[in-house]
Formats: structure tokens, C-alpha cells, sequence
């Protein structure tokens, strides 16, 4: 699985303009082949060199799905409107996703407690 993540910036532009995120969604959610999505809005900023106010994740079966999605006209018109919306305060990117079940790990932390 892939997914395009989107990190929001905090900025006056994304404070004045989130008001448009309904019809950002409408938009990132038509895409063609989206298999899911997440929304984290950050509650508190630990570490790094920027804070980020949300994060937006958009999942597809594959690389190719997600470019696809992004260069179809949803996907163009949600990046313009995400644009005007963060002032270009925000980062994109394609990431290779990959996940596992907690009875799956703790089958490997037993085995390890177990060999020690």
C-alpha cells in the first residue's frame, strides 16, 4: 500500500482559509482509486525543526494509484485549493505503508522473552 501525506504548516493563511477543508475533502475524496484516509490535527508539537498543525494522509493499492489520483483533475483542483488554503506551507510526499496488527507483535515479544 501507498499513500500521499500532506503536512500542514502553521500559518495566518491556514487559519483563515480552513474554513475550505470541507470542500478540500470533497475534492482529495473523489479521487480516483483512494482506498482510505486519515486525519491527525496535532495537539502537541515535541520535537523538530517545524511544527505541523495536521497531518493528511491519502491511501492507494500502489505508487502508480496515487500519481494517478493526484494528476487527475480531483487531485489537481484539491492541490490548488490546498495551496491557496496554507500559503504553500505544507510538504507532499509519496510513502510506502506498511502496518501491523498488536497480536502480531506481541507473538514476537513473547518469542523474544521467551529465547531470553
Amino acid at each position: 500500500m501507498h499513500k500521499l501525506m500532506i503536512l500542514i504548516y502553521p500559518s495566518a493563511a491556514w487559519e483563515a482559509q480552513e474554513q475550505h477543508w470541507p470542500e478540500f475533502l470533497r475534492l482529495a475524496e473523489s479521487m480516483p482509486n483512494l482506498r482510505r484516509e486519515a486525519i491527525s490535527r496535532v495537539e502537541q508539537h515535541l520535537f523538530g525543526d517545524q511544527a505541523i498543525v495536521q497531518v493528511h494522509e491519502l491511501f492507494f493499492d500502489t505508487l502508480v494509484d496515487a500519481q494517478q489520483a493526484m494528476s487527475s483533475p480531483q487531485g489537481r483542483q484539491a492541490g490548488q485549493l490546498l495551496q491557496q488554503m496554507t500559503g504553500g506551507r505544507m510538504a507532499l510526499f509519496f510513502a510506502e505503508h506498511k502496518e501491523d496488527e498488536i497480536a502480531n507483535i506481541l507473538k514476537y515479544r513473547q518469542q523474544d522473552e521467551a529465547a531470553n
